[in-house]
């Protein structure tokens, strides 16, 4: 090699040696400075449908469970499953569910 191209090489040496300083440095201020947290989304409670809801009590009632659903149904104030208050549904739906189990 000749002392020219030692001489450009030395060069770019020390300017990729002070750009890798300067990106230690870079880090080592991100480890100093923690990065603010993003607020984790949680997401939207879904908000059932009358259909959804009615799929379960048919279910029950097939299963034998008629008179309990209605009477069910009258518990939450309702004389029919359709006039149920909708934010109702998931306490009734819950309800529903364990409906027949033991205990």
């Amino acid at each position: 090699m000749t002392k020219e191209t030692l001489v450009k090489l030395s060069a770019e040496l020390e300017t990729c040696g002070k750009a890798l300083l300067k990106i230690a440095e870079a880090l080592r201020s991100e480890e100093k400075a923690p990065a603010p947290e993003s607020p984790k989304k949680e997401p939207a409670p879904r908000t059932l449908t009358l259909e959804e809801v009615r799929k379960v009590a048919a279910d029950k009632s097939r299963q034998g469970f008629t008179e309990e659903v209605r009477n069910l149904i009258h518990h939450y104030g309702a004389d029919k499953l359709s006039s149920l208050d909708t934010a109702q549904y998931e306490a009734f739906l819950k309800d529903l569910e364990v409906m027949g189990h033991a205990g």
